[in-house]
This record gives structure tokens, sequence and C-alpha cells, in this order.
């Protein structure tokens, strides 16, 4: 005989609680602390970490790791796959410090890595480095570490990292490499303004990145973006200090694969040394960077506010007077305003073996102590539209 309708109601209900509440009982979560991990930020956690990883990648279920509270000391650590799952999440409500002494991790690379991974999703949390002691290493001596990268994602997939801080890095502070399908939001960095090579994010060899609503001052780029990127999204940015956001160095290899379809969109660029930026060096090569779109920034007393240098030559090295290789087109500035720290605000310095070609300024105004600024164009062609101040110097 069949059940009244209002039975069966009750005996699904029944079952989806039960269900759902056995499936929230079974999850696995990982605590560092049950590895032997110490929140006292003095004793060495890093094989707890690794521990908890192991336990999280054999796994054939989603999976968390969580660190509690507190400061858990780690050496460098590399977390592997390929994993059995593609659902591990990392929670962090305590903080990641590096060994004081600057040279535990600053012979290798990496600090953190995770290699070969998919489906890791990386929430909140604090990464110190500690980067103090080998900037003023190589402030005033020799012999120095090179130092590490604090996190560094290679060869990885569908990879979320959202309400992260990073503090003082020795090197970069996060990197993706070779990685498709990333989304970053609401990562904070922080360095100073005069601590070497801190670029905030640095993405190469990757596809379909997404950086949002991220707050990041340092001692170089904000963030950077190497050969091989495509299909890369920054949005709703605030950056400063730094290099500002940048698009190279490019060409620096013969062969070298192009940047293509970047969008750059609402960023707030304050006090730093350029605004947007393309950079590739001057000397031969196959790569290129087109179709890069910068929308609606606002420059706050910025030195090169808009910037594209195809004559890049550190030290005046094997490379002066070769001609980039790098062929540039189709870039985009879109709705950009505020103000220079130097008189001349645009400025589009390329090769001339491969002129910038198909540059395109819309609503364009920028001042320098309350007056127009400069622009200046050597070997770059284009068009403006609307109110455009400076001048465009571009060849139509």
């Amino acid at each position: 005989m069949a059940l009244p309708v209002s039975t069966r109601l009750v005996v699904l209900a029944i079952i989806f609680v039960f269900v759902t509440s056995s499936s929230f009982a079974t999850a696995a979560i990982y605590n560092v602390s049950s590895y032997g991990a110490k929140p006292d930020g003095t004793t060495d956690s890093t094989e707890a970490f690794i521990a908890a990883w192991k336990q999280a990648c054999s796994s054939l279920e989603p999976t968390t790791i969580y660190v509690p509270l507190g400061r858990f000391l780690l050496r460098n650590v590399a977390f592997r796959g390929k994993c059995r799952n593609n659902a591990i999440q990392i929670r962090i409500d305590g903080m990641l410090v590096a060994p004081s002494d600057y040279r535990v991790i600053g012979h290798s690379e990496n600090w953190l890595l995770f290699e070969n991974v998919d489906g890791v999703s990386f929430f909140g949390g604090v990464l110190d480095a500690q980067g103090t002691g080998l900037w003023n290493c190589k402030a005033t001596a020799k012999n120095c570490p090179s130092g590490a990268t604090s996190l560094r994602f290679t060869n990885a997939n569908n990879i979320e990292i959202k309400g992260l801080s990073s503090l003082n890095s020795q090197l970069f502070h996060i990197v993706l490499h070779g990685c498709q399908n990333v989304k970053m939001e609401g990562v904070k960095v922080s360095a100073p303004g005069q601590s070497p090579n801190t670029d905030g994010i640095h993405v190469q060899l990757s596809s379909a990145i997404t950086i949002l609503n991220s707050i990041i001052g340092t001692g170089d780029d904000c963030v950077s973006v190497g050969p091989g990127t495509s299909h890369l999204w920054i949005e709703n940015i605030a950056c400063g200090p730094g290099h500002g956001i940048s698009i190279g160095s490019l060409g620096k290899e013969f062969h070298e694969p192009g940047v293509q379809n970047v969008t750059v969109k609402t960023v707030t660029f304050t006090g730093t040394e350029n605004g947007v930026r393309i950079k590739a060096w001057a000397r031969p090569s196959t790569g290129f960077a087109r179709n890069i779109s910068f929308q609606n920034a606002i420059m706050k007393n910025v030195h090169n506010p808009i910037v594209i240098d195809q004559n890049y030559c550190p030290h005046k090295r094997n490379c002066p007077h070769q001609g980039s290789g790098i062929k540039i087109s189709n870039v985009c500035y879109q709705n950009i305003y505020g103000t220079s720290a130097t008189e001349v605000a645009m400025r589009f310095d390329c090769s001339k073996k491969n002129p910038c070609t198909g540059i395109r300024l819309q609503n364009v105004v920028l001042t320098y102590k309350n007056q127009p600024a400069d622009a200046s164009c050597t070997n770059a062609d284009g068009t403006a539209s609307g109110l455009v101040n400076p001048a465009s110097c571009l060849t139509v």
C-alpha cells in the first residue's frame, strides 16, 4: 500500500538529514597539530605539514588541511602531486613563518612549493618569510643566497587562493608557472618599497588566470607577466609602493612564447615607479605581446604612468643597439587619469626593427604639477579618441 504524501515527505527529509550529516561526519579534516605541528613560532613543524599533506593527497575523497591559530615555523616545503583526489582545501587561521636565519630557506628556489597538483584551494592565513635579513645581506655584503619565492605553484590546475597575506618575501611573493585556471582574490602583499626583487604576483607560461580585489605593496612589480601568459584578467587592484603592473621583461631568450589577451582593469597606482608597463629586452627574439587592454586606472604621483620600453638593457651588457625582436601590437589604454611625478607621462619607446602597432588611446588625462604632462613616441603607430592629454604623439 502506498504511503500518504505527507508520510513520504517526512521519510525523504529523514533520509536527506541522515545522508548529509553522515557526509559531514566522514569528511576528512587533517589538523596539522595532530601530526606534531606546534604554534609557538620556534618548533620546526615542517615534517608535520608534510605528513598532513600526504594523508590528504592519498585520500580518495575531498579533504581539508587545517592550520589553527598560532605561528608555525616551516623550512622549505614541497607539496607534490599527483593526488588521488582533486579537491584539497588548505584553511589557515594562523601564520606560517620562515626561519629568522635567511640562509635556511635562501639557498632554495622556493619556500612553499605546490607542484603537479589539481584542485587545491588556499583560504586565509599569513605567510611571513622574514626577508629583511637577506635584503640587508644583499645591500651590504657579497656571497648572499639568491633567496626563495614564498609561494610557488608549478604545473598546477584549478587553483583558488583567497584571503591570503604574504609578508616580506625574500624574492617573489607568489609565482604561477605552467598553471591553468587559477583564481586569486583578496590577496594582500606587503614588503618595503626598497626590498629587492620582491614582485607581488608573477605569472608565466600560464593561462586562464584571474586576480581580483587585492592590495599589493612591495619593492618590485605589483604584478609581473612573463612569457607564455594568455587570458589573464586583473581587476580592482591597489598597487603601491612598487614598480607597477608590468608585462615583461620579454625577449630575454631568442625562442620565447608570447603574451596575449591580457586585461588590466580598475587599478589605483600610488607613488609607484611605473603604472602600466610593457618591457622588452633590446635583443632578437621570436616573442610578442598583443591584445593587451589597460582600463580604468588612477595614477597618483606615478613616475612613469604609461610606458612601453623595447630597449630594456640592464647594465648595458649583451643587448645595446641590437633591436628588440618582440612584436607589440593591439594595446589599448582607456579611461586612465591622474598625476605623473615626471614631466613625460606617456612614453612609447619602441624598436625600429619592430615598431609598436595598433596602440589606441581613449580618454587618457595625465597632469604634471597641475599642468598638462608630455608624451614621447619613438617608432609607435596608433590612434587617439576622446579626451587625450597629453596630446597623442602616435603616428597614424
